[in-house]
């Protein structure tokens, strides 16, 4: 991740990847890989019969019912938001904060990206009185919004909109003819899955929402990319689905035929599958509770994570002491935490915050150091908050934000 510099770099910033889980690859997704080694090519554009045949069992156990030639298979995420975008034309809306990837496809096609607040409890879902303000003012001012993305279970804020919240703001959206793309990576990420509920936008309304899902957030490794699409039925859809192909097809965004292998194993969710992402999600929400702690106890501010790998911390009540540091916006806090606790700490500004905002992005995987069998160690120990090398990363992260804490105090101007 580089810093963002205004010198030799165009209007497009590209912000950091989606949070590691800091694990070795499961062996059995290594074996299916290894024995699709020897096919050279690429999947057909789109994906071939096999994976989108996987991703539809995948969403079938999930409720969303879909047809194979309704699905389309990419190599990541981006590809197909990117699609997706041209496809649809017109103004893009999304919350604030975002994914850290989403605005800058609107932004290199030179469509407008419009941040939405999101309400106090949540983040990944604007607020619905927000949404229908911000789509009055932009079409008063000349635009012309068709595309809301939202994440009911989100990156960066690591938290799950509740099903009141989403269907408020599902119901604007729909009243204002907006198309929806739910991101929905994190979904079998959920720290509490049977006290969290999780309902998608195309269960709602099933004719006007486009699902994606990365593999990358619970199944498969960052570096195999990966990712589909559920297209709504209807003609609607069968006709974005056929410009996203064309889309797709121009970019030659296609997913290699042996990552094709493991994505439509993981999809199938065998017991090996859906045994290590219980342990990840067990270990990780381990991790994020352990490090929310530390960030509160130091007397900043963060949504409890309920999602994901990672959680959102605003540093606003600590300033006093990132002052005195030379610290004086997103950026400068974003190098400032890197260096100190080695590890990213992409600032909020990267995820759509304003810069003078001092948030950042902390993942839990750069908490699970090591070799790969001290990785290893980590998803089999009973007390894996006790083995040395994660102690050391939850230590060090602790001294950081208490040294602030010691610090803002210090600073305090006297009352």
């Amino acid at each position: 991740m580089r810093r963002t510099a205004p010198e030799g770099h165009g209007p497009v910033r590209f912000g950091p990847p989606l949070p590691e889980d800091g694990l070795p690859v499961l062996p059995e997704l290594s074996a299916v890989l290894a024995a699709a080694a020897s096919r050279g090519g690429h999947e057909p554009v789109g994906g071939g019969r096999t994976l989108r045949e996987a991703a539809c069992g995948y969403w079938d156990r999930r409720g969303l019912h879909c047809d194979p030639d309704r699905v389309a298979a990419g190599p990541g995420s981006p590809a197909l938001l990117l699609a997706l975008t041209a496809a649809l034309d017109g103004d893009v809306l999304v919350p604030r904060p975002c994914a850290a990837w989403w605005a800058p496809y609107a932004r290199l096609l030179g469509r407008p990206a419009f941040h939405v607040p999101t309400p106090p409890e949540s983040g990944g879902v604007p607020d619905p009185y927000a949404l229908l303000e911000t789509v009055r003012r932009v079409r008063a001012e000349g635009g012309d919004p068709r595309l809301l993305v939202l994440s009911v279970a989100d990156d960066p804020t690591a938290t799950v909109a509740p099903p009141e919240l989403l269907h408020e703001t599902v119901e604007a959206a729909q009243g204002e003819g907006l198309h929806l793309v739910s991101d929905e990576t994190w979904r079998d990420t959920l720290h509490e899955p049977r006290d969290t509920v999780l309902l998608s936008p195309a269960e709602m309304v099933p004719g006007r929402v486009t699902v994606v899902t990365d593999l990358a957030g619970a199944m498969l490794p960052p570096g195999w990319p990966a990712a589909v699409a559920r297209f709504p039925a209807g003609e609607d859809g069968e006709g974005l689905h056929a410009r996203v192909l064309d889309i797709l097809t121009a970019l030659d965004a296609r997913v290699a035929a042996p990552i094709a292998a493991a994505a439509a194993y993981a999809l199938g969710e065998p017991e090996p599958v859906t045994a290590r992402v219980a342990t990840s999600v067990r270990l990780h929400a381990l991790l994020a509770a352990e490090a929310h702690a530390a960030v509160i106890a130091a007397g900043a501010l963060a949504r409890p994570p309920r999602s994901g790998r990672h959680l959102y911390v605003d540093l606003a009540p600590l300033r006093p002491a990132l002052t005195a540091h030379g610290v004086d916006d997103a950026q400068e806090l974003e190098d400032f935490l890197t260096a100190r606790l080695g590890m990213p700490a992409p600032g909020g500004h990267r995820f759509g915050d304003d810069l003078e905002a001092p948030r950042v992005r902390l993942s839990t995987g750069a908490l699970v150091a090591g070799s790969d069998t001290e990785r290893a160690e980590c998803l089999t120990s009973p007390t894996p908050l006790e083995l040395p090398q994660v102690q050391r990363a939850l230590i060090r992260l602790k001294s950081v934000f208490d040294d602030l804490r010691d610090d803002a105090q210090r600073w305090e101007p006297p009352r």
